[in-house]
């Protein structure tokens, strides 16, 4: 089975790549399997200062699913490319850097460090507290999202930009990242969520709410690409939230995909962007299915 496929300029081995937060920095979880295989190793989001994230505790569990708060810890782009980016390069593995900030600023100089960097493209973190719009997300506004995209071009990469499922304007603010010269759309972050520690009588987690994760979000990224494909069916999409195997990754491809982020799952099973593939190739082997082309937006009809 050919599970190669293309998102935007970037061709790729695999459809299946690691979800920004889930893996690290670098070759963290190179002891489970070839990370050359994968699609691409995206980083954890990084800035171009750096940031020591939210109060603990930041992790909490909801079933399967996974409520976090970690605030964006990280040790900034310069640290990161030259500790951490050389590991991984070394494995083989086709990087892509994922970028936040606070403001519009930070989003122009963030994205300078990463220009000239081997990297196969630049995953622009929109569902970041904009300072500059009242702490309201970049990604809920498309006059916010079109700046920060605008600002990204810095990185003289291909962009790729990860939006918000926690807004109704969803597709409006998607046109208005591939108007400013987004490549492609990273389809969904983390849903907003509040758990509860009943015993303590507070918030479980030291920031309040969180983001939620894991399998229960799912149906939400599929609605996600589904209607971004359909308002939008040339945009290269990539989905990501709640993929666990390889029917998730095939639906996500149906509903208008090219490529999936495994995240979550990682965390139980660190083996499991390999396991999605393998799966996905049996599934496809199963269904006489040859190529990714054939079923992409497929559910569309």
């Amino acid at each position: 089975m050919n599970l190669a496929t293309r998102v935007g300029s970037c061709h790729l081995p695999s459809p299946v790549m690691t979800a920004a937060g889930t893996a690290g920095y670098g070759d963290e979880l190179a002891g489970y399997g070839d990370l050359s295989e994968l699609g691409a190793v995206v980083t954890k989001s990084l800035a171009h200062f750096a940031h020591e994230g939210n109060l603990a505790p930041r992790v909490a569990a909801e079933g399967s699913d996974m409520l976090n708060s970690v605030g964006l810890a990280g040790p900034g782009i310069a640290v990161w490319a030259e500790r951490d980016l050389p590991r991984v390069l070394q494995r083989g593995a086709r990087v892509v850097g994922s970028l936040w900030g606070r403001t519009t600023e930070d989003y122009a100089r963030g994205a300078a460090m990463f220009a000239g960097l081997p990297l196969s493209a630049l995953e622009v973190n929109a569902s970041c507290p904009n300072l500059e719009g009242r702490s309201r997300m970049f990604a809920h506004s498309t006059e916010a999202t079109r700046d920060i995209v605008e600002a990204s071009a810095a990185a003289e990469l291909p962009r790729w930009v990860k939006l918000s499922p926690n807004t109704p304007d969803l597709v409006e603010i998607a046109g208005a990242a591939l108007d400013a010269g987004a490549e492609a759309l990273v389809l969904v972050n983390t849903v907003l969520g509040l758990a509860i520690d009943v015993d303590a009588r507070r918030p479980a987690l030291g920031a309040g709410g969180g983001g939620l994760s894991g399998p229960g979000i799912l149906p939400v990224a599929l609605r996600a690409i589904y209607d971004v494909h359909r308002a939008f069916p040339r945009a290269p999409l990539v989905g990501v939230g709640g993929v666990s195997s390889g029917r998730d990754a095939v639906a996500m491809i149906m509903a208008g995909a090219s490529a999936v982020q495994v995240g979550t799952a990682s965390f139980a099973d660190p083996r499991a962007p390999w396991r999605v593939a393998r799966e996905m190739s049996r599934w496809m082997h199963h269904h006489g299915v040859v190529s990714l082309e054939e079923i992409r937006g497929v559910a569309h009809g």
